[in-house]
């Protein structure tokens, strides 16, 4: 599972259904309907805000946006109520290694929209995320191949 710190404009077609996905996954984890999942590192930080709920709507209202402005119909009906929720810190080194993450798949996976994106060195969040400084979170299970 992967829920990205970075803004699903970046994403290729296939990245973004997948994200669509996911994201209704972690909101399943977090409504306790579901037992897979429930200590996922990716899970981790929408369980730790205090209205979870809200936070993981307000995040598939930003993976929602994205596909509407791609003409894909994904179905609103699926996200909750998303007034009034706060934002969640993201720390500068996460959005890199999840930048240099995705580039390494869209390398591999559609290099058109690897093409489009591989020279911009400062990714825009999702907009529930905030940058703050520091290093890759804790949470993030880093491969080796990629450290910072």
């Amino acid at each position: 599972m992967r829920l990205w710190t970075i803004h699903p404009r970046y994403l290729d077609s296939r990245g973004l259904v997948a994200l669509w996905r996911e994201a209704l996954l972690a909101r399943a984890v977090i409504r306790g309907e579901t037992r897979g999942y429930r200590s996922h590192p990716q899970v981790e930080r929408f369980l730790l805000h205090p209205a979870p709920r809200a936070a993981i709507n307000a995040y598939l209202a930003g993976v929602h946006a994205e596909a509407c402005a791609r003409g894909y119909a994904f179905d609103r009906r699926k996200i909750g109520p998303t007034r009034g929720v706060s934002g969640i810190e993201a720390t500068s080194g996460q959005v890199a290694y999840e930048w240099e993450h995705l580039l390494a798949k869209l390398c591999r996976r559609n290099p058109e929209c690897y093409q489009r994106w591989r020279e911009l060195e400062s990714p825009e969040c999702h907009p529930l995320f905030t940058v703050v400084p520091g290093p890759v979170e804790t949470w993030e299970r880093v491969s080796p191949a990629q450290t910072h």
